[in-house]
């Protein structure tokens, strides 16, 4: 039976669609969804749904996925979160809504140690959702804020969908990890001048008087937890490791942490947390394996230039099929994680930003800021449900102040797309030769 391009795309995607609507998990769902089109195709077998799986576990990069979610649990465990919670107090919590910029403020810090959204939500949330309900902030605001700052912790770098990208896609790491660096600081001042707009309009408390001295203090007692990102992003950049061993280094530096200087860890927390690490990195992995099955198999009936043919016949614009393609992304995303995404939809979407001329780091920084939002848009947005559990609130009922967040959020995605040297600058300055 020959099968064309279109024909395959449309029972793929929409035994996909279907799958997801039925409530299947998307690691098996996307598995399922190319058993048809083996059966189908004579020159293929059912069995090379497992071979492919395993030739993609077989990189190394992916290596890193398990390191920087066993670094970032770590670090909330041992208590290195509760010292970046009073750095970001001491130099935001004098601003009205307080607890609001800290929030904010720690999402951003913590981004440049863990590489995880997830962890970042949970570690983060936990402590402060419940400190500003105590403070009299609405419940609403509280997880909307949380979740919506959380989303930094896969733009700034180190990123694990930044890593997983760079390992599909054959794109520089260092080079991504250097481009997240200004659209993720933009979306953090968004959002904390969207904080004092809702501080002001709800008359939010202050949770402290400035003091620079209280300012000093703080900082002395993070400059360790601090040191986490100069290692991992410096150590990346610059060449001297590559971003697994980074990812393994960060594991190290917060045992040492943990065990010897903060000494919160001990091994039956250690185990515990290898635990939990195993869980959240089998789930990732699985994810990347069947999705790397349904890439292959849209990449075998030339689908690929199938859209290609499709959708220039729309537009030779750059800037109109990034458009396009984040528009694709955010919907992608409202249902699927940003691991699968990227394995399925970028080498999907590569050749249409190649063909109208979009650099391979414009086209990766800004698909990953668009699939991460999907961390905050249900039905998927884990990073709203993390937070709602904390918060004890059904994860729909703090979805307008989540919009407000997400238009904030959309402003710094639409001059990404328009003004590329946001996402270019710094790579083109320290790493000419990716140009």
């Amino acid at each position: 039976m020959t099968l064309t391009a279109g024909t395959v795309f449309f029972i793929m995607f929409g035994t996909l669609l279907v799958l997801i609507a039925l409530r299947v998990p998307v690691a098996f769902a996307l598995a399922f969804a190319v058993v048809p089109i083996l059966i189908m195709t004579p020159t293929v077998t059912p069995i090379m749904l497992l071979q492919r799986m395993m030739m993609q576990y077989g990189s190394f990069i992916l290596l890193a996925i398990p390191f920087f979610v066993l670094a970032a649990n770590l670090m909330n465990v041992a208590g290195i979160t509760n010292q970046l919670l009073k750095l970001s107090g001491a130099m935001v919590g004098h601003l009205p809504g307080g607890l609001g910029h800290v929030n904010v403020v720690v999402s951003m810090i913590f981004a440049g140690i863990s590489g995880s959204s997830n962890a970042d939500a949970a570690g983060i949330g936990g402590v402060l959702i419940p400190a500003m309900r105590k403070e009299g902030y609405d419940v609403n605001f509280s997880v909307a804020v949380t979740a919506c700052s959380a989303v930094m912790g896969v733009i700034i770098p180190p990123s694990i969908i930044m890593v997983v990208w760079g390992g599909v896609m054959n794109t520089s790491v260092s080079g991504l990890f250097l481009a997240g660096i200004i659209p993720g600081v933009m979306i953090g001042l968004l959002q904390m001048g969207l904080v004092y707009l809702y501080a002001v309009k709800r008359h939010y408390p202050r949770n402290s008087q400035f003091s620079f001295k209280a300012l000093v203090e703080a900082f002395k007692s993070s400059i360790l937890a601090l040191f986490t990102p100069i290692i991992i992003v410096g150590g990346v950049v610059f060449g001297l490791v590559t971003p697994t061993e980074a990812s393994l280094i960060a594991v190290l530096y917060a045992m040492a942490l943990g065990f010897f200087v903060f000494k919160t860890l001990n091994v039956k927390t250690f185990i515990s947390v290898l635990g939990d690490t195993l869980k959240l990195s089998s789930v990732v992995l699985f994810c990347v394996g069947t999705a790397s099955i349904y890439a292959w198999v849209m990449a075998y009936y030339k689908i690929p230039a199938f859209l290609v043919n499709v959708m220039s016949a729309m537009t030779t614009n750059p800037s109109i099929m990034l458009v396009l393609i984040v528009g694709v992304f955010l919907i992608v995303g409202m249902f699927i994680d940003a691991v699968p995404a990227i394995i399925i939809f970028a080498p999907l979407l590569k050749p249409l930003t190649e063909a109208v001329g979009i650099h391979a780091l414009h086209f990766a920084v800004v698909g990953c800021v668009a699939l991460s939002y999907g961390l905050i848009t249900p039905p998927y947005g884990l990073c709203l449900l993390i937070a709602s559990e904390i918060g004890g609130i059904n994860c729909m009922q703090p979805l307008k102040e989540v919009a407000s967040f997400l238009l904030a959020m959309l402003v710094v995605l639409i001059l990404m797309i328009f003004v590329p040297d946001i996402t270019l600058g710094i790579p083109r300055l320290l790493m000419p030769s990716l140009f």
